[in-house]
């Protein structure tokens, strides 16, 4: 294993600001880690950090955790929040499957699930973030109010969720097909963008955003 990762790995687990398979935390992060009562957001997948670093900046009334499954990517954004004294913002290392491990019923306020991977072939389709599978965990979870906000830049994927939004009568609260080129799209949508993001742009790919209550 190159040096440099093996050097990430060690620095990702002396950070104050992150967790490795917090069993534990259940039903605990706001009074043993954020020490409030202010709403609780998940961004799964979360890679480098960089949406729940921004999102952690734009809305310092709520506590965010980024969760994805490689600590040695999450090392970057739990740096920056570190080195920015970002007191609401942690990184989760853990399997998204089993998110129900880690947080309690009615513990989240919003999930943030940004451009997973799309997994394309039908046979795959129980690993899709937005599959029934995972939507039912998400429920268990979230809050009777929650919310889900989900943005791809794949075609498939989006129209997939779509679908199984109509298929499970959930009502999606707003969709938009082109993020990026529609002017009426929120801002918090247009500023934050991702490294993946910027390149699936440059590529000329549509940004889609769906947010729902679960």
């Amino acid at each position: 294993m190159p040096k440099d990762k093996l050097r990430r790995f060690a620095e990702y687990a002396s950070f104050a600001n992150t967790f490795d398979f917090a069993y534990d935390m259940k039903g605990r992060w706001k009074l043993d880690y954020f020490k409030n009562d202010n709403p609780l957001v998940l961004e799964l997948g979360c890679g480098k950090g960089e949406y729940t670093v921004a999102l952690a900046k734009q809305n310092p009334y709520k506590n965010f955790i980024g969760i994805d499954l490689k600590s040695n990517r999450m090392w970057k954004g739990a740096g920056i929040a570190l080195e920015e004294n970002l007191t609401n913002v942690a990184f989760m290392r853990a399997i998204i499957d089993k998110i129900t491990e880690f947080f309690s019923a009615d513990e989240v306020d919003e999930i943030w699930i940004t451009f997973p991977d799309p997994y394309p072939k039908d046979r795959h389709e129980k690993h899709r973030l937005t599959s029934p599978k995972f939507l039912e965990r998400y429920k268990e979870i979230l809050k009777n109010d929650g919310i889900v906000h989900f943005k791809t830049d794949d075609d498939g994927l989006f129209q997939y969720t779509v679908e199984i939004l109509k298929e499970l009568k959930i009502n999606p609260i707003e969709i938009i097909w082109d993020v990026h080129g529609n002017d009426d799209s929120p801002a918090y949508l247009r500023e934050i963008k991702t490294y993946y993001e910027k390149l699936f742009m440059q590529k000329g790919r549509t940004v889609k955003y769906l947010r729902f209550k679960n």
